[in-house]
């Protein structure tokens, strides 16, 4: 997490917007940082996360109240770095660490998708391979823009681009390789 929210710094910048590039007029003009990066960096977004889920964890263990103290990215990194110390007895003992994993998780994909946005690709259908029991993978299949193979992230199998239609219609019946 102190790492997500050192890069977001370099994205709160706004962008420019096409329809604003063709000089229409908004009614109010817009913010002068992104705001869903705002959200995520300032003192509510994922620093009032991790403090409240410490808090909790404080709560529950019968331990005194965690101090607060620094600016928004030290406290980020306390808070994480003391969750993290008591990772093991969160996984095994404490009632609602599924809930912390899932808000956590949730968090973290927010910041990803701003830092590291998914590449784009299409579905192409889904993996042809069967496995030595009979079993067909069945895993879905994603190509990048302009690439010249699509590998199945599960079973490993490759697919060259005239295996692509038979693929994303599912007549795949006759092209059921091994894996």
């Amino acid at each position: 997490m102190p790492g997500l929210h050192r890069a977001l710094a370099a994205f709160l910048a706004p962008s420019v917007r096409p329809a604003e590039r063709g000089g229409t007029r908004r009614a109010e003009p817009p913010l002068p940082v992104r705001e869903d990066v705002l959200s995520l960096r300032a003192d509510g977004g994922m620093v009032g996360v991790l403090e409240d889920w410490r808090a909790a964890l404080h709560a529950d263990l019968g331990w005194s109240r965690p101090t607060r103290e620094g600016d928004v990215a030290h406290r980020v990194t306390t808070a994480a770095s003391a969750l993290r110390l008591n990772l093991p007895w969160i996984a095994s003992s404490w009632p609602p660490a599924g809930a912390f994993a899932e808000e956590v998780h949730d968090l973290e994909r927010s910041a990803v998708s701003i830092v590291d946005p998914p590449e784009r690709t299409m579905r192409l259908g889904n993996c042809a391979a069967q496995f030595e029991d009979g079993v067909i993978c069945g895993a879905v299949l994603r190509a990048v823009p302009e690439s010249k193979k699509v590998r199945c992230g599960w079973c490993g199998t490759e697919y060259p681009p005239e295996t692509w239609l038979a693929l994303a219609s599912g007549q795949w019946a006759d092209q059921k390789e091994a894996c």
